[in-house]
């Protein structure tokens, strides 16, 4: 039976009727249950039953919980379209989640199950997503998509150095730059795709003139450094890479990809903040790369602290929920327009990035910044979930998507 035919006779509940649907939810709620947990735990005022130390944990909770549950949202729905296969929908969707929230609840609760287990149970989701965008993409012959599959594959390798390296060193170090480094290439790669695409659509309806340059070997080039300097990063970790030459390279690749965006006329699209927050969202991958390279030239005084949440936070936590609000409004029948509160959203993330990468640039100030970044982190998250939450579990008017 297709799996359309099973979208039109799935009876269960609506939010397994597409993938979108529980990832996107459930990961906005584990995000903010992350941060909501981890502040209290890191300063002993509650006890959790995970053997992981709370920073690993929080690590993992966002690298390895969050970030997957979004991908695998969106690459539920977009791959259809890549490759003009029916989507996952149903049963098998409702397993593929299934498996999401067994690892983290593994992840939390480590100390009953041992960690090679937590380890297993936690790795076995990565491992079934890679399966079934790796089974649609090659029988279609979608070629071009491989380098997403790639990538699911070096997150998959990260998260299993990841158990390892905790397990080995007490602490997760060349993995979580390796995650780091997947996930700001996937968001690179898909991002380049997506935001001069939306645009160009937009600004041709509403506001003709300059359009984005379209993709080409610019972006190629600047894919390229990026990736390199990334991979020096990753290896800095256990060999000494010059620190001139790695703060370069990661300048550069800032440079580059600030130039590549600057081609997209964001610029143009501050009238509409669902497109606009695309644009700050790519904003914080050249940032990122900007205040790690500065990191390394300032020999210590520039924390490396601030390029990593500029990439996380920033890149991750924002890109995610601009593309997190489109994709529900646009797949649920809603106008593709970003109201109030969908706007409100967006700023407690930016504003959420922002005073976590100030906490690491102003160290003497971070009781007070680190706090108020995790309100705002926990506040746009929940808004999400509160605003789009309903619309994810109803059915579709009219439709059974």
């Amino acid at each position: 039976m297709g799996t359309m035919t099973r979208v039109r006779e799935w009876q269960g509940p609506a939010i397994f009727s597409y993938g979108f649907r529980p990832f996107f939810l459930f990961a906005a709620l584990q995000a903010a249950f992350a941060i909501a947990l981890w502040v209290p735990w890191f300063l002993g005022l509650v006890a959790v039953p995970s053997l992981l130390p709370p920073v690993a944990w929080h690590a993992h909770s966002l690298l390895f919980g969050y970030v997957p549950a979004v991908v695998a949202g969106f690459l539920m729905t977009a791959v259809p379209n890549w490759t003009g296969r029916l989507p996952v929908a149903g049963w098998p969707l409702a397993g593929l989640f299934s498996l999401w929230l067994a690892g983290q609840a593994a992840m939390l609760g480590s100390e009953h199950l041992g960690v090679w287990i937590a380890a297993l149970v936690a790795l076995s989701f990565l491992c079934a997503l890679a399966a079934v965008v790796g089974r649609e993409i090659v029988t279609a012959r979608n070629w071009r998509n491989m380098p997403v599959l790639l990538v699911l594959a070096v997150l998959l390798l990260a998260q299993a150095l990841f158990h390892w390296e905790v397990d080995r060193f007490g602490r997760p170090e060349m993995s979580q730059r390796l995650a780091i480094a997947a996930i700001i290439t996937l968001i690179a790669l898909i991002g380049g795709r997506i935001v001069p695409s939306f645009t160009t659509n937009w600004l041709k309806r509403v506001n003709p003139g300059r359009l984005p340059q379209p993709p080409g070997r610019f972006d190629a080039i600047a894919m390229t450094v990026g990736i390199a300097a990334l991979g020096a990063w990753i290896a800095n970790v256990h060999f000494a890479v010059p620190g001139t030459l790695l703060g370069a390279l990661l300048l550069l690749g800032g440079l580059l990809h600030l130039a590549r965006q600057a081609r997209w006329t964001p610029e143009r699209t501050w009238r509409e903040p669902l497109l606009a927050i695309l644009h700050i969202g790519y904003l914080f991958i050249g940032l990122g790369f900007l205040l790690a390279g500065l990191a390394e030239l300032s020999h210590g005084r520039i924390a490396a602290g601030a390029g990593i949440h500029a990439w996380t936070a920033g890149a991750v936590g924002t890109m995610t929920l601009a593309v997190m609000t489109r994709a529900s409004l646009g797949h649920t029948g809603r106008a593709l327009t970003a109201g109030p509160m969908t706007t409100a959203i967006y700023a407690g993330v930016v504003l959420a990035a922002a005073l976590r990468i100030a906490s690491a640039l102003a160290p003497e100030l971070t009781l007070a910044l680190l706090p108020a970044a995790g309100i705002a982190w926990i506040v746009a998250f929940l808004g999400f979930a509160g605003v789009y939450g309903p619309m994810l579990v109803l059915p579709r008017a009219g439709r059974a998507t």
